[in-house]
């Protein structure tokens, strides 16, 4: 992306803000603003990369966590004098590991503290994991993947100077 500039004089460059710049702001579930936002550079294609490594973070995450579970169901139960059995425990740590390193994968993308701008208070669970996605699904990788086309197309524009061939695959 190409900064504007504004020479104030000999000593002084002024960058112009950024036109491609996606900025969310996050509201709370009464619609207030919570004064928090998430921000995107538009022109900066390495968020798809940076998606597909988040991807394979989470896919080896819930690996992780399937397998920390089918190690705790093969131990010996012990029941104690505490609320849950040994494993039950483990379980529930298991899954509160999984879920910190989620939060981590999430900010991969999302910036530093994004996920936590996003819960706003609320703990990680299912079901905000869920929004989450569903947020990143819906309000800013159509963003990001029109912007990608578009980049594209513009490269192809600027460099090919042959007309466009059926038999090339782009």
């Amino acid at each position: 992306m190409e900064a504007e500039i504004n020479i104030k004089s000999d000593n002084v460059i002024q960058l112009k803000q950024a036109k491609d710049v996606l900025r969310l702001k996050i509201k709370d579930e009464n619609g207030n603003d919570t004064g928090n936002f998430l921000e995107f550079n538009l022109g900066d294609l390495d968020y798809l990369l940076i998606l597909q490594d988040m991807m394979e973070a989470d896919k080896k995450n819930r690996a992780y966590l399937k397998n920390q579970y089918d190690i705790i169901d093969k131990k010996e139960d012990h029941k104690g004098k505490k609320l849950f059995s040994a494993n039950e425990e483990a379980k529930i740590k298991a899954t509160n590991e999984f879920y910190k390193k989620e939060a981590e994968i999430y900010d991969m993308f999302l910036g530093k503290d994004g996920v936590k701008k996003l819960l706003n208070g609320r703990k990680l669970t299912p079901a905000t994991l869920d929004e989450i996605d569903e947020i990143i699904e819906k309000a800013i990788l159509p963003k990001l993947q029109i912007k990608a086309e578009d980049i594209k197309k513009n490269i192809m524009e600027k460099y090919s100077n042959k007309e466009k061939r059926d038999d090339v695959i782009e």
